[in-house]
C-alpha cells in the first residue's frame, strides 16, 4: 500500500462553505435517476441562487452531455463541491491521508491509517458543524449498515449532522480483501432530503 498524507487546508475551506447554508431544502432537486442538459441546467440554477456559488463554465464549442447528472461549482473560499440533485460532495482530491495501491494483505495498515487520520477530520469537522447528531464506528456494524445510504462502500467511521433538508456525513472506508477495497480516505458528503 502506498499512503500519502497531505494537510486538511482544502477540507477546511470546503467544510467552511458548507456550514453556511443553514437549509438545504432549496438545494434539492427532484429524486430521479434523469440526466441531461434540462436536468443539469436546472441544477445550476438552483444551486447557484441557493448558495450564491458559481457554476464552472462550458468550455467553447462544449455542450452538457445526455448523460449528465452534476455539476462543479467554486465557492467564495475557491472550494470546487460537485451537486447533484440529491448529493453534494467536496473535491479536496488534495486534502487529508490516502491509502492506495491497497493489496489483500495490506488490510491492517489500512485501518490502522485510516484510525489515525480519523481524530483529526472528526476535530476539523467539529469546528465548522459543531457536535455530531450521531457517531459509530467499526464497533457498531448495526449502526453502520443503517446510516450507510444505498450504493456507497462498506464504512469504518461515521458521523452525522443533521440540517434543515439534509444530513452531513464524515465517513472513512473500511478496507475489505473481497472485493478489494483499493483506495482508502476519510471523506464526507451533504446527502440531500
Amino acid at each position: 500500500m502506498k499512503t500519502a498524507d497531505r494537510p486538511l487546508d482544502d477540507d477546511d475551506l470546503a467544510m467552511a462553505d458548507l456550514a453556511e447554508i443553514a437549509d438545504w431544502t432549496p438545494v434539492a432537486g427532484p429524486d430521479s435517476d434523469d440526466a441531461g442538459p434540462a436536468l443539469v441546467r436546472a441544477l445550476v440554477e438552483r444551486v447557484s441562487a441557493a448558495t450564491g456559488w458559481t457554476p464552472a463554465p462550458l468550455a467553447p464549442g462544449e455542450e452538457i452531455d445526455a448523460t449528465m447528472s452534476s455539476w462543479a461549482f467554486t465557492t467564495k473560499r475557491g472550494s470546487t463541491l460537485v451537486a447533484y440533485d440529491g448529493l453534494v460532495f467536496p473535491d479536496t482530491r488534495h486534502s487529508g491521508w490516502v491509502g492506495y495501491e491497497v493489496k489483500p494483505e495490506d488490510m491492517a495498515e489500512a485501518e490502522a491509517g485510516i484510525d489515525a487520520a480519523w481524530p483529526d477530520h472528526l476535530a476539523l469537522a467539529r469546528k465548522h458543524w459543531g457536535e455530531p447528531d450521531e457517531l459509530g464506528d467499526f464497533s457498531d456494524q448495526r449502526f453502520l449498515r443503517r446510516r450507510t445510504p444505498n450504493g456507497f462502500g462498506p464504512r469504518r467511521h461515521v458521523a452525522i449532522w443533521l440540517r434543515p433538508g439534509a444530513q452531513i456525513q464524515l465517513f472513512s472506508d473500511q478496507p475489505t480483501p473481497d472485493p478489494l477495497t483499493r483506495t482508502v480516505n476519510v471523506g464526507y458528503a451533504v446527502f440531500l432530503d
